[in-house]
């Protein structure tokens, strides 16, 4: 596993952790920065999740409308935890990292809905980004 998926992974652990807790996104940043500390080992996978958790954080009317615009009879508040975070991280990788070409992140989201959500939840994943990608012209 790259460096980057591992990132992800970790960024989705600090956004399900902070949805499933009910804790603030920059209280849960503070934690996990906490315990990184403490991980010098884990360092490379660190940089690229806090940069996922500040730019979901710093943008995230931007995401939270674009998954309320596209997700055709799904709300937010309906969606299991691990789909929202998996979402939010995607659509801010396409959206506000012109670093991540559109077709990994959408990827790495799909695989990560693969791995750790329901049976429908890749084909959702992949559908929404898709779109969200597509009427923004990334």
């Amino acid at each position: 596993m790259s460096a980057r998926s591992k990132a992800r992974k970790r960024a989705l652990d600090i956004l399900y952790a902070a949805d499933l807790r009910q804790q603030s996104l920059p209280d849960a940043l503070a934690a996990e920065a906490a315990r990184a500390a403490n991980e010098p080992s884990r360092e490379a996978s660190w940089l690229y999740a806090r940069e996922i958790v500040d730019g979901v954080i710093d943008h995230r009317a931007e995401i939270d409308e674009a998954i309320e615009t596209y997700a055709q009879g799904w709300s937010l508040a309906r969606m299991p935890l691990v789909d929202r975070a998996i979402i939010r991280i995607g659509v801010w990788e396409i959206l506000f990292n012109p670093e991540v070409p559109t077709g990994v992140a959408i990827s790495e989201a799909v695989e990560s809905a693969t791995e750790l959500s329901t049976e429908d939840s890749p084909g959702f994943v992949n559908g929404l980004l898709a779109k969200i990608a597509q009427v923004s012209g990334v």
